[in-house]
């Protein structure tokens, strides 16, 4: 299976990019996951879609190739950071893949209620006209990493928490499973 995580941080040590990290090392049996460069892409233009730079083309071809999507991001001002949000407009437009694509969102933060409000925000972003991707119904698969500070392990970066890795790999289990039910 062939899986997609797209971080909506460009900071290097992002909590979110280390959580894609986890999840890559944590299911490399079960599945492949390629991070996507959003940092890449230009501020989404109009007048380009006809001729989109090559970031773009690449960034929409791996969302296609995909079996599945993670959407790890931050909150930012209590919603989608402005590069996640370009990173969706330029997938919205074209082909559109994410398009019926299955999609699991998530985050890490400091923050007390972690990246609730985001991911609220996002899951409607998500739902548009432009996208319609086929998100996991949050009803107990949200995963929002709180206090992530104090989660995460210094030396390789990785999410060393034992509450938060059981309640991820239930989650992730889930969105799995719907993949599979697609596929059947």
């Amino acid at each position: 299976m062939n899986m997609l995580a797209i971080v909506g941080s460009l900071r290097k040590n992002s909590y979110n990019l280390r959580l894609a990290k986890t999840i890559r090392e944590r299911f490399g049996g079960e599945f492949d996951l390629r991070i996507a460069d959003i940092g890449s892409l230009p501020h989404f233009n109009e007048d380009l879609e006809d001729g989109p730079p090559e970031s773009v083309r690449t960034f929409r071809r791996e969302i296609a190739a995909a079996d599945g999507v993670f959407i790890i991001t931050p909150e930012y001002n209590w919603s989608v950071p402005g590069v996640l949000k370009n990173a969706l407009d330029w997938a919205s437009r074209d082909d559109r893949p994410l398009d019926g694509k299955p999609v699991m969102v998530m985050g890490a933060s400091n923050g007390v209620i972690g990246t609730l409000r985001c991911q609220l925000h996002l899951r409607q972003v998500l739902s548009s006209g432009g996208i319609q991707a086929d998100v996991l119904p949050p009803a107990g698969n949200e995963v929002l990493i709180r206090s992530a500070g104090n989660k995460f392990n210094g030396e390789d970066g990785l999410l060393t928490d034992e509450k938060s890795l059981k309640s991820l790999d239930r989650k992730i289990g889930n969105f799995l499973g719907e993949i599979r039910k697609r596929e059947a």
